[in-house]
């Protein structure tokens, strides 16, 4: 029902992943039962979990890692490892700076051209290990960099805007990248993002989208909805998306993901978004924490370095245990934020979920109170929900 924000404004109420809780069925069963399979362009992966294509989260190392996980990573075309033949002075500087230094020296940094021969290095880098090459670029770095990516043996080409559409607007002087044409030409799937109504993410199936990305803002490190204003809150995103890939499904028989990008910490939040529609999710903050992450501890958006208006900010996030943990356990922490997979697999099974698509059709009901509720001691301790 809308609300009225005013005599000429009028506004639907949507919802945030804290303001949601899962409800348990009649049944529940064992964690070891919960099928957490998913596809994502034709590959399939034991965990639908993607490390964000950040700097500070995803180099050639860790993207062989998470794949040998059961996950997956996504390569950065237009970051420091696509700019420096060496990254690691470079990753050094950035972590070593000061607070108010940060800004003028991520532009200074990221002006260093990308080199077409270190996209292709970097892909047979991770090809040659065994990895999923999996990469992203931004509209116009796609157009110029997609061909090159793919000729290198790229898996999956990721397009991430702050907001992608395929009615783009452009001056006369320049020719927006054409997504459908775009997603024609590639011989590997495209993913686009970034989108948060059915309408837009319906536009973007029917122009070939393997999957789509759903996220405006709610990233760790991103601060778009404070410099732009713009984005809508996670859960209602999510069931809005999810909510158009289902009517493509039945009007086309193609299915296409949805994968919640930003916003998600702890397991609980990976269970909650699947619950909203999601296929998979996609996070930064919990893998820069890793200890084989190259952020050295840091972690940053990918719109920070823009020459014009940064969009995004260096957050210190620390390391707190090793990829493996993080994704697979055993937890060493007790928030949340460690053996992903773990909480999945134990949400589903509470929840009495065999797989992915039973997740999806959990019951969602608006709890506000969810992580407050009953834990005075561990806020006033600091400790578990508490900090």
């Amino acid at each position: 029902m809308d609300i009225q924000i005013g005599r000429g404004k009028t506004a639907r109420r949507a919802y945030g992943i804290d303001e949601i809780a899962l409800v348990p069925g009649r049944r529940t069963l064992d964690p070891k039962l919960a099928d957490t399979r998913w596809q994502i362009g034709g590959i399939e992966r034991e965990i639908p979990i993607i490390a964000s294509a950040m700097d500070g989260v995803v180099d050639v190392k860790m993207a062989v890692l998470l794949s040998q996980l059961g996950a997956l990573g996504v390569l950065n075309l237009e970051g420091i490892q696509t700019r420096y033949d060496d990254p690691n002075p470079v990753l050094d500087e950035i972590a070593g700076v000061g607070t108010t230094e940060f800004v003028g020296l991520m532009q200074k940094l990221y002006a260093e051209p990308i080199k077409p021969a270190l996209i292709e290095r970097r892909i047979q880098e991770i090809k040659s290990q065994g990895g999923i090459a999996a990469v992203s670029a931004t509209p116009a770095g796609a157009a110029q960099f997609g061909q090159v990516a793919a000729k290198a043996g790229a898996d999956l080409f990721f397009i991430q805007a702050t907001v992608v559409s395929t009615a783009h607007l452009s001056p006369e002087t320049v020719t927006p990248l054409d997504l459908a044409q775009f997603c024609q030409d590639m011989p590997i799937p495209v993913i686009l993002g970034n989108c948060v109504t059915y309408e837009v993410t319906l536009d973007l199936m029917k122009a070939g989208a393997a999957a789509i990305l759903v996220g405006i803002g709610p990233g760790a490190a991103c601060t778009s909805r404070g410099v732009l204003g713009v984005g809508v809150p996670q859960a209602t995103a999510i069931a809005d998306c999810a909510a158009a890939r289902e009517d493509y499904f039945q009007e086309t028989g193609r299915y296409v993901p949805i994968i919640a990008d930003g916003g998600l910490i702890t397991g609980g939040d990976i269970c909650k978004c699947i619950a909203c529609g999601a296929d998979g999710v996609m996070i930064g903050s919990p893998f820069a924490r890793a200890k084989e992450a190259p952020g050295r501890g840091f972690h940053w958006g990918m719109a920070t370095p823009s020459p014009v208006l940064p969009r995004g900010t260096r957050i210190r996030v620390g390391s707190t245990g090793t990829l493996e943990q993080i994704l697979r356990g055993p937890a060493q922490l007790d928030d949340g934020t460690h053996n992903l997979l773990g909480a999945l697999q134990t949400s589903m099974g509470t929840l009495g979920a065999k797989d992915i698509k039973e997740m999806q059709a959990v019951e969602v009901v608006i709890a506000p109170s969810l992580l407050t509720e009953g834990k005075v001691y561990q806020k006033a301790q600091q400790l578990g929900m508490g900090k």
